[in-house]
């Protein structure tokens, strides 16, 4: 072009500094914009002879990207408040998944934890695609992992936003950000197809699955994906145009056969994320949770209009150890800041014997849903229909969606399609109601609609009064959707038979399912949800026969794990605290030796999680065992500062300590 007096040396020095050939076309045009009508008809008559690649760039690709742009920040910066997200911008990065994340659930795995990773490494959300030295390559598969409520949708947004604005990634021509909600409506795609649907405006999609453009795919949420990966079974394609069925397009994709010069960003809960391969992934990274600072910030911004509540609401979460540890989830923070604010303004109407501060999970949780179902709602105006229909309605409501949130449940559905609430006999008018707007969120796209519970503790709370509800009438195992089964009468045997089935399966995805079941069977939940979802009283003539069954489970051998932690939680939920407390009243006068019989190892094993005394120091001096130290030695591990002086310890429990230290999941800093 400097041959045909087009640009001069400077301009086109300048325009050769772009990092990238679009940048570089689009430095040019912008010179050559304000040198009239000969210099733009050279130009194209130059192009067209010369370089039919640049041509296409410049008449095609450059429009295309333009429009992708635009729908993007249309779309991504709608009510994106980009100040309280400052935690998203630095990720932890981290070596694949440790073995509670492949194996608990996402609350189990915040307690044990006590919500930190072990991690000394982060990377700034503009590197996350960029090599981590000179010598390096970029990472084709990405894949960022976070417990439900942690934000990854939301990371998403930021991230997409923030490069659609062209703030980051420049050298990305297309980011492609797509869910896994939207993949579940369909049943076969081709890798073209499957960008064409998802983005009408992209009309070449050639050059993304020729790799003329260096794209970002974005698949989000593989946790809600209808169909598990099966990379040991994929059928391999190599043809873009191909239509293949969608899991099997995902795994082609990943493992490079289809979009191979594509860079590909996957977001997962930590036990979906797990069925890819670790060999396939070039880099992990994990969202943390809210620092003491951020969780003050988040809750004002809850309370915008009362900083004395939100101070006082912060104040209660702090003094119990256990839901501090909790409120590291944004997600949860939301919920527990709700129900326990809707306390604090509700406590002075009523006398002090009948409200106690929320502690447990189902008194949290009862707060919330009663708050909800009173439309006693901070962004909303109370509602004017009379109480007694309010109550009809929501009891109808609720039972509706409680049946859907337990089968759901079962099925690891966690997304739910307009088929899926006809399926269920939902009436989609319900649907509208104010009291379904603060459970479930809607997300309505051009092809579909779809439904999920605002955090996945919503489900499982309305599972749990769904199947507490059912239980009492049914004849037939409730876990069984077809009915048919062996006759099974009685709440107990229903009840037993839910704990049970907890603690045999394997993916643990039924454990905080069964703390708010027992905890439906608590005085304190049965005062707050009486009249509304519960019967007064009606607990009574179940929950000392719920807490023997409970005891029972823990009385078997010496074998501690996190079923019997969990089932520790379901005691603390019903409100039975008595073993609890005398272990630790135990542990606070150093006087634990002789008493650890199996139950009192399991109420020790659930200490170490939620205890105070355990806070600074564990101190398990002079008194354990070789098998009692076997037995705690999942739990131990995450134990920061471990005293475990005069043990008498010989060999073989020095062996079990050196196993314990070389765990990736070990949190121990200090052992003496």
């Amino acid at each position: 072009l400097r041959r045909l007096d087009l640009l001069t040396a400077e301009e086109a020095g300048r325009a050769q500094e772009a990092s990238s050939l679009p940048e570089q076309v689009r430095a040019v045009v912008d010179v050559l914009a304000g040198k009239g009508s000969y210099a733009s008809q050279s130009l194209q008559t130059f192009i067209e002879t010369t370089n039919s690649q640049l041509y296409l760039h410049i008449t095609v690709y450059e429009p295309m990207v333009q429009k992708h742009l635009e729908s993007l920040q249309s779309y991504y910066g709608n009510g994106l408040e980009t100040g309280p997200l400052q935690r998203l911008t630095n990720l932890l990065l981290v070596e694949g998944l440790t073995d509670i994340q492949q194996k608990e659930h996402d609350i189990l795995q915040i307690e044990a934890t006590k919500g930190l990773r072990n991690v000394s490494k982060s990377i700034p959300l503009e590197k996350l695609f960029l090599p981590l030295s000179k010598v390096s390559i970029p990472p084709r598969i990405s894949v960022t992992i976070g417990v439900a409520g942690i934000g990854k949708s939301t990371l998403v947004k930021l991230f997409v936003y923030t490069w659609a604005k062209g703030e980051i990634n420049r050298d990305i021509i297309f980011v492609l950000p797509l869910t896994f909600r939207e993949l579940n409506t369909y049943e076969k795609l081709s890798a073209e197809r499957l960008i064409c649907s998802a983005f009408p405006h992209i009309t070449e999609p050639n050059c993304i699955s020729a790799g003329a453009a260096r794209t970002l795919l974005i698949l989000d949420g593989l946790d809600e994906f209808k169909t598990p990966l099966d990379f040991s079974n994929t059928v391999v394609c190599t043809d873009p145009k191909k239509e293949i069925q969608v899991d099997n397009l995902i795994t082609n994709i990943i493992r490079g056969n289809l979009l191979q010069e594509a860079s590909v960003w996957v977001t997962s809960r930590p036990t979906a994320a797990c069925q890819i391969p670790g060999g396939l992934v070039d880099r992990m990274t994990e969202i943390r949770g809210l620092r003491a600072a951020e969780m003050k910030d988040f809750l004002d911004q809850m309370f915008l209009d009362n900083r004395d509540l939100s101070s006082q609401v912060l104040h209660h979460i702090r003094a119990n150890r256990s839901l501090h540890v909790m409120c590291t989830v944004p997600g949860f923070c939301w919920i527990s800041g709700s129900s326990i604010g809707y306390y604090l303004k509700n406590s002075t109407d009523q006398s002090q014997e009948t409200t106690v501060v929320p502690k447990t999970l189902s008194e949290i949780y009862s707060y919330y849903f009663k708050m909800a179902l009173s439309g006693n709602w901070p962004e909303k105006p109370r509602e004017t229909l009379r109480i007694e229909q309010a109550v009809n309605n929501s009891k109808k409501i609720v039972g509706s969606l409680g049946r859907l949130a337990f089968y759901g449940l079962l099925k690891k559905k966690y997304v739910f399609y307009e088929q899926d609430m006809k399926a269920y006999g939902i009436d989609l008018s319900l649907l509208q109601s104010s009291l379904c707007g603060r459970l479930l969120l809607k997300e309505e796209m051009q092809s579909f609609t779809a439904y999920y519970f605002f955090h996945l503790t919503i489900q499982e709370f309305l599972a749990a009064i769904y199947y507490y509800t059912a239980a009492k009438r049914a004849i037939f195992d409730l876990f069984t959707e077809s009915g048919m089964s062996w006759p099974k009468l009685g709440f107990l045997n229903h009840f037993k038979s839910a704990v049970q089935r907890s603690l045999q399966a394997e993916d643990r995805q039924l454990d905080i399912f069964v703390r708010f079941l027992s905890g439906l069977l608590s005085p304190q939940v049965n005062k707050l949800l009486s009249g509304w979802l519960l019967v007064k009283d009606e607990h009574d003539s179940f929950r000392s026969q719920a807490i023997s069954f409970l005891q029972g489970c823990l009385n078997t051998n010496y074998v501690i794990s996190s079923r019997t932690v969990n089932t520790m939680h379901c005691l603390y939920e019903i409100q039975h605290t008595e073993t609890a407390k005398t272990v630790e009243e135990a542990m606070k006068n150093e006087s634990l030796a002789g008493m650890l019989t199996p139950m009192n190892c399991s109420a020790l094993a659930y200490l170490l999680q939620v205890s105070d005394v355990c806070m600074e120091e564990t101190n398990l001096s002079n008194c354990l065992t070789y098998n009692v130290c076997k037995s705690l030695l999942s739990q131990l591990l995450f134990c920061h500062n471990l005293r475990l002086d005069n043990n008498q310890f010989k060999d073989n429990v020095m062996e079990l300590l050196g196993s314990v230290l070389s765990v990736k999941d070990c949190q121990i800093q200090k052992l003496r």
